[in-house]
């Protein structure tokens, strides 16, 4: 995860979500021989004003009953999945606020939602959101993203403290 800096309030510096990436061997431990690999990258803008660009990767599965060495997908079946993937990022995206975006991106839970989804196309045996980059933001509010860090701050106080005794 990238954060930026927003506002400096004493000792305390208050971050913002600025967007995540897979590191790089992550991604390529995952690619494979004899199976289809498969990205999508789709805009969508959250509840609260911000302009996100989710980028996907999938990849292939061999059904349970093939007996083939590969799991190749034909074209029309990649560009059905990669129409699936956008449709669920966008549906579990387009009604939460940032911060509801980011708790359901650390389980990775969109991942198992866009397999699930697009089992009835072509398995999958491996999905991941990829990269999240923040497009647009809404006007600094200073308000907000004190609210946003309410129960954070308390909890690290709370911590504090207990650790101090």
């Amino acid at each position: 995860f990238r954060l930026i800096a927003e506002d400096v309030q004493g000792r305390n510096v208050l971050t913002n979500f600025h967007g995540m990436s897979m590191t790089t061997d992550k991604i390529r431990s995952l690619v494979k021989k004899w199976q289809t690999c498969i990205e999508a990258h789709t805009d969508v803008k959250t509840t609260d004003g911000y302009l996100l660009r989710f980028f996907a990767i999938a990849f292939t599965a061999r059904c349970s009953e093939s007996n083939k060495k590969t799991a190749y997908a034909k074209s029309t079946k990649v560009r059905a999945i990669r129409r699936r993937m956008n449709g669920v990022i966008s549906r579990e995206v387009r009604t939460k606020d940032l911060k509801d975006v980011v708790t359901k991106l650390l389980p990775d839970s969109m991942s198992s939602d866009i397999i699930k989804a697009c089992f009835k196309v072509f398995p999958l045996s491996e999905c991941y959101i990829r990269k999240v980059k923040v497009l647009k933001k809404p006007k600094f509010d200073a308000r907000k993203l004190m609210e946003m860090h309410e129960g954070s701050s308390s909890n690290t106080a709370a911590a504090a403290t207990a650790s101090a005794d």
